[in-house]
């Protein structure tokens, strides 16, 4: 069995499965290979009684399945569709795409083109006239995987200076030096954001240039990656005798002596960016593990807590969560896309803020 007939055939049989154990699904067939080998056709066609109305669905298999994907994948199905493919039960024909891995993307343009889909994870979707099937499962650990990676590390450098430029276009040195990563590293990232249609490119070879496509699909994603896998190395801090801006500037003076570098972030620096509560009772900042932040703490007077605190400090070891940080007033602030991240990690009003300072300030 070659390679296309073994994917073929796990996929054929988990969608089989899957339809089996739809309510009100009956009668579920599939034409046999041996028919559809002599007839020179690959794809598999499946017939089922759905709801009481017959269905005859045109199944196209690939390994995975992204944006890029559609346009091409869309005509086969549709020439098989019309010409030439098997009606069994003759029942309504329904193009349908099977494969380990879709992305999101491609989900919503195979729901626009009226073509089904259905993946390894389980998700499947079924569109008709008269009938409608739609099951959401978590991703397959492959593309889950492959998305995650891009949140993570080094690689979410590169995002985040794509999404700070987001009308730039760059090559892959100037992007290298923007996010402070490796050329490598920057290479990697691209050809995955362009799996996904995430960037678009320009020029050839070593001219070649990308620019964000969509930023708002970027952001969304890293959201519900940053509220799925909660930050950690959070440290809380009551300091007596101070709070709001009077802490704030205390907290520049002592990090400008020691040459601490340092950034606000979450509700202190969400306020300054896009005021949105009357006050802010704790301010959070991001600041480097070690010596020089204990002792930093220790001259602000910082008792640490387990509760009552209003100073929390997120410890960051590397280089991302810094970049391209702003000066405004007295006190450096996070980058708005890192604000807007560290928010949506937390509970209570903090979304609300989140989104005030996406619609204010971020604008995708």
């Amino acid at each position: 069995m070659d390679e296309y007939a073994s994917l073929e055939h796990e996929l054929t049989e988990q969608l089989l499965e899957a339809l089996r154990a739809l309510p009100r699904a009956d009668d579920v067939v599939m034409r046999p290979a041996e028919e559809r080998a002599r007839d020179g056709r690959r794809h598999a066609e499946i017939g089922l009684i759905l709801n009481g109305r017959p269905v005859a669905l045109v199944v196209e298999t690939k390994k995975s399945i992204f944006p890029r994907d559609i346009r091409e994948a869309s005509w086969q199905l549709s020439k098989y569709v019309t010409r030439d493919a098997v009606r069994l039960h003759e029942g309504v024909p329904v193009p349908l795409l099977a494969a380990q891995t879709i992305s999101p993307g491609a989900k919503d343009l195979l729901k626009q083109e009226g073509i089904g889909f259905f993946d390894s994870g389980g998700s499947l979707y079924i569109p008709g006239a008269s009938f409608y099937v739609y099951i959401e499962k978590p991703p397959p650990k492959a593309l889950a995987k492959s998305v995650r990676s891009l949140f993570r590390g080094k690689r979410s450098q590169v995002l985040l200076a794509l999404l700070h430029r987001q009308n730039d276009w760059f090559g892959v040195n100037d992007l290298a030096d923007l996010a402070q990563v490796s050329m490598t590293t920057v290479s990697e990232t691209l050809s995955e954001l362009e799996r996904f249609e995430w960037v678009v490119a320009r020029g050839q070879g070593p001219a070649k240039e990308r620019r964000v496509e969509r930023p708002g699909t970027i952001l969304d994603d890293w959201a519900k990656y940053v509220s799925i896998n909660r930050q950690s190395g959070a440290r809380r801090f009551y300091v007596s005798n101070a709070r709001g801006e009077g802490l704030s500037d205390r907290i520049d003076a002592v990090c400008a002596h020691r040459h601490l570098r340092y950034v606000f972030t979450q509700e202190a620096a969400a306020q300054r960016y896009a005021p949105y509560l009357t006050n802010v009772s704790r301010i959070s900042c991001r600041m480097p593990p070690g010596r020089l932040t204990d002792e930093a703490m220790q001259e602000l007077g910082a008792r640490e807590v387990s509760e009552g605190a209003n100073l929390v400090v997120i410890e960051s070891p590397g280089e991302g969560e810094f970049l391209f940080k702003e000066r405004v007033g007295e006190v450096w602030l996070a980058n708005p896309v890192q604000v807007y991240l560290d928010l949506i990690g937390q509970e209570g009003r903090a979304k609300e803020m989140a989104e005030h300072l996406r619609k204010e300030r971020i604008g995708f």
